[in-house]
């Protein structure tokens, strides 16, 4: 095609480029640049494959946002929803040599560079809540006690919580509401 002529969606592509702005909120301007075409026509297309998505029962309900650790937690007591969470760690580049907290920087489980996230999701696997970025080196138990989990779950609404082995000794501390895989050492004799 020549300059300025003008790029047409296929359904399937409108159907990825609503799914994909429905599942992950991302913008018109990415998905236009994504699949070559303006602003202008990703917004028509999610404007016309929603209702049709939602004749069939899929619908995502309007004015849900959960903005905060507290409002998720919330949210999830009242819908009586499992929630997961697991820290995620994103490989950065290297901090100037100048940097005073330059090692911080350094993960100990996978000995590269990186800044660590804690996601929550409920059982469905919909996103409800991404923390702001931590050093690599802070362990996942910590980030989520410095973020607030341990007085959330034991002040709030009866809530279960599934994570992994990262999060060990917070089930204590929430009153049995985060839920981890049994310690490497109890696997054969766990206590009663």
């Amino acid at each position: 095609m020549g300059a300025g002529a003008k790029h047409r969606l296929v359904f399937v592509d409108r159907l990825l480029a609503t799914l994909v702005h429905l599942r992950h909120a991302t913008t018109h301007d990415v998905l236009a640049c994504w699949f070559g075409v303006d602003r202008s026509t990703i917004t028509r297309a999610i404007a016309e494959v929603r209702p049709l998505l939602a004749e069939r029962g899929c619908t995502i309900s309007p004015g849900m946002r959960l903005r905060t650790l507290a409002e998720v937690i919330n949210h999830l007591g009242t819908d009586g929803k499992t929630g997961i969470i697991d820290g995620t760690e994103i490989r950065v580049r290297r901090p100037a040599a100048g940097r005073k907290d330059r090692d911080k920087f350094i993960s100990g489980k996978n000995k590269q560079n990186a800044v660590k996230t804690m996601v929550v999701t409920d059982g469905d696997g919909r996103m409800l809540f991404c923390s702001p970025t931590q050093h690599g080196s802070c362990a996942d138990i910590t980030h989520a006690r410095q973020l607030g989990l341990v007085k959330l779950l034991a002040d709030g609404p009866a809530v279960e919580i599934l994570a992994d082995a990262g999060y060990q000794g917070l089930g204590a501390q929430t009153g049995g509401r985060v839920i981890t895989p049994p310690h490497r050492k109890f696997k054969k004799n766990a206590p009663d």
